[in-house]
């Protein structure tokens, strides 16, 4: 299926969301709720994309075969009207290789490919493992440079080589140096995202071409409208759209981790997630109180019912 959404400068579309993956109460990837989830996420919160399986969807615990079937429910629910990227990054690049192919066959529109993590491999390491998953099969590539988690950047002089490769199009940056990043924009033509909910208006000021959001999950009618206005030289509605959404960003990414605040979140507004896998742990009282508190002073309307 091809991917529906995407354009030359936003390939992946300008508003994506890094979706949660739910679970049943005994553990369960649970499909169906998946389904009615990026539903929601596309119909209602205004994402022309999604990411499957990435961190915020608790990949390092999901089995390959749930990976595929993940996808397979979203690409069902929404893959004629949104972009379904999926996270098909590890650090065994023969592994990434393998998740690549499957998301391919299960018609992903893109993939997500993170930085090998954990052993910290050189940029001549880093750029091999890119260039050879990217060359396992048709579908353009996201590369997710997120250092915090990866242990190692994507360095520029190596972003450089990368933009050469043909399906190479796009960066998720994490690392908030928007003055190094700068440069790799000005200089290639990879389509820069924000990966950072705290700097999503700023990092559209330097040339990104859209966001992959937690946030989004609750607040994505409202990054989608900060983007359309800032594109159309609308600075200070943008403005105020990013000051509306402090609190928001806030009570989910300053917490406890995007994965849980955001499950949270969407019980809050009455969509379900369920439980979360071993081993991130269900937020707390105390931090549920302070989400509502935050959720309702940016602007979301909570449900009357939570849903757990």
């Amino acid at each position: 299926m091809a991917a529906p959404t995407g354009t030359y400068d936003a390939p992946f579309g300008r508003m994506l969301t890094a979706m949660v993956t739910p679970f049943t109460s005994d553990g369960a990837v649970d499909y169906e709720t998946a389904r009615r989830l990026a539903t929601y996420l596309v119909d209602e919160q205004r994402n022309d994309g999604l990411v499957v399986s990435g961190t915020t969807g608790e990949s390092p615990t999901t089995t390959d075969e749930e990976k595929e079937r993940l996808l397979r429910a979203v690409v069902e629910a929404v893959g004629d009207r949104a972009t379904v990227v999926a996270g098909a990054g590890t650090n065994d690049t023969h592994h990434s290789v393998e998740l690549a192919r499957a998301a391919e066959r299960a018609g992903a529109h893109g993939l997500l490919l993170v930085t090998p993590y954990y052993s910290k491999p050189p940029q001549e390491g880093i750029y091999h493992h890119f260039c050879t998953v990217a060359d396992a099969t048709a579908l353009p590539a996201m590369l997710y440079d997120i250092p915090g988690r990866s242990g190692v950047p994507i360095q520029r002089e190596t972003l450089t080589r990368l933009a050469r490769h043909g399906r190479i199009v796009a960066v998720k940056d994490a690392k908030a140096d928007l003055f190094e990043s700068s440069q790799v924009i000005a200089s290639t033509g990879l389509a820069y995202y924000s990966g950072d909910d705290t700097l999503n208006l700023p990092w559209l000021s330097v040339g990104a071409v859209g966001c992959v959001s937690v946030i989004g999950h609750v607040a994505g009618a409202e990054i989608a409208a900060m983007i359309e206005a800032y594109r159309s030289g609308d600075v200070a509605g943008a403005l105020a759209i990013h000051r509306r959404l402090l609190p928001v960003v806030s009570g989910i990414m300053t917490q406890a981790g995007g994965a849980i605040m955001a499950k949270a979140a969407l019980n809050l507004v009455g969509q379900p997630a369920g439980p979360m896998r071993s081993p991130l742990v269900e937020a707390t009282d105390e931090q549920l109180a302070r989400l509502r508190e935050d959720l309702i002073t940016g602007g979301v309307k909570l449900s009357d019912e939570v849903v757990t």
